[in-house]
């Protein structure tokens, strides 16, 4: 078999593991006949199909260092299918070794004492009496975007992110989204790529919107964030290369650490802190009707909370590897995350759906920031838009990332 036929076979793998998970496909814009043509076979025999695909692209001769990258990666991602046919089949891993196994990376092992200093540091911000939780969940109310005002101000949000998007990546004309509003998810917000440039982009409103989640959500599901990652894919790998393992993306797959990664950096990128501090103060308070003069010491706090984004990390490992029961870990959270008790059950229900996939997002983050920044070289933020667009381009996964900043350090 040659690499595209192997590509091909890993396509088909994927939408028929799909047929057993159906939020395993996150998107596909190949073939539809491929899709039609999917149909369920056993565990067993999609387990037997991974064990191939992956003997035939170990048994691939070396290729053109272009294509090293292609070829390393989709290996990669043919292991991970594979383990994840198995986790559906009944095999138990540990929370770091499932996060290894499907992402190819593990998050640092951290304790309550670690965070403990950031608790205090926090403590000195906020105003008020009582426990933490309780006096941070009062000061974020004055901060909530009111319901009929929502709308407007991620409206807002995203068509600055769109505009400075487009001053740094070139996007087809014709790429767009819609936004809608949902409840009931244990997600805050989803962007569902459907080809050909376009996305669906859902918002949850179970709760209340703080307003730093405008710029947040609007940056990471929509630009630079998803849907620009995914019409990039689209258009680079598959449409132009024909690269088709690329036409599918299977959530749980080293390409969710860059997805996720990427697009929370990228908010910092988009909008790097003096810059969206003058745009929240003359924008979006005012439209959600929010004191303009209340945006420093609210940021303040924000980025002392950014600090505390490994707890959600160290509850998901405990709980999932039986050390903590529910009830204990709706209490870590609402300790270490500081997230109110709805809140942090809505994030256990996350936990439990989705399992290791949270490392994504923090450590994803972290990575791609070190690679992006190591790479820049100190050229500024054009220089990390430039590295950023390349990375979008050419995904690179968590380990390739290491090994490449490690190769830089040294130069």
């Amino acid at each position: 078999m040659t690499l595209n036929d192997i590509a091909v076979a890993y396509v088909k793998l994927v939408l028929a593991v799909g047929q057993h998970d159906n939020g395993y496909v996150d998107a596909y814009y190949g073939p539809a006949e491929w899709q039609a043509e999917t149909a369920k076979h056993s565990l067993a025999a999609l387990l037997q199909e991974a064990d191939r695909l992956l003997q035939q692209c170990r048994q691939l001769p070396s290729p053109a260092p272009q294509l090293a990258v292609r070829q390393d990666f989709l290996q990669l991602q043919l292991s991970s299918v594979r383990s994840y046919i198995a986790h559906l089949a009944g095999e138990h891993l540990t929370f770091n070794a499932e996060s290894a196994a499907l992402y190819d990376a593990v998050s640092p092992t951290l304790t309550p004492a670690d965070f403990d200093l950031i608790l205090a540091e926090l403590d000195q911000l906020l105003p008020g009496q009582g426990d933490l939780n309780t006096r941070l969940t009062a000061y974020h109310r004055d901060f909530e975007i009111p319901v009929d005002r929502l709308d407007a101000v991620f409206t807002a949000a995203i068509n600055e992110a769109r505009a400075r998007t487009r001053q740094h990546i070139e996007l087809p004309p014709e790429e767009d989204f819609r936004v809608e509003y949902v409840k009931d998810q244990v997600w805050s917000a989803y962007n569902w790529y459907k080809g050909n440039c376009y996305s669906l982009i859902q918002v949850n409103t179970d709760f209340p919107m703080y307003i730093s989640r405008a710029i947040d959500l609007a940056s990471h599901e929509g630009y630079p964030g998803h849907h620009v990652f995914n019409l990039l894919i689209e258009k680079r790998l598959v449409n132009d290369y024909g690269w088709m393992e690329y036409c599918v993306y299977p959530l749980y797959s080293p390409m969710s650490f860059l997805a996720e990664g990427s697009a929370n950096y990228g908010i910092e990128v988009a909008f790097p802190h003096a810059q969206r501090l003058v745009f929240e103060k003359e924008i979006l308070f005012p439209l959600a009707g929010i004191a303009p003069e209340k945006a420093e010491r609210y940021y303040q706090v924000q980025a002392v909370l950014q600090k505390l984004s490994y707890a959600g990390n160290m509850v998901a490992q405990r709980y999932l590897d039986g050390e903590i029961d529910h009830a204990a870990a709706v209490a870590m959270l609402m300790k270490y995350a500081l997230s109110d008790e709805a809140r942090s059950t809505q994030r256990l229900r996350f936990i439990e759906r989705h399992r290791s996939y949270v490392i994504n997002y923090n450590l994803g983050q972290d990575t791609v920031q070190t690679y992006v920044e190591q790479l820049a070289d100190n050229g500024g933020n054009e220089a990390r838009w430039n590295v950023l667009r390349n990375l979008l381009e050419h995904p690179l996964s968590a380990s390739m990332m290491q090994q490449r900043i490690a190769a830089q350090a040294q130069e």
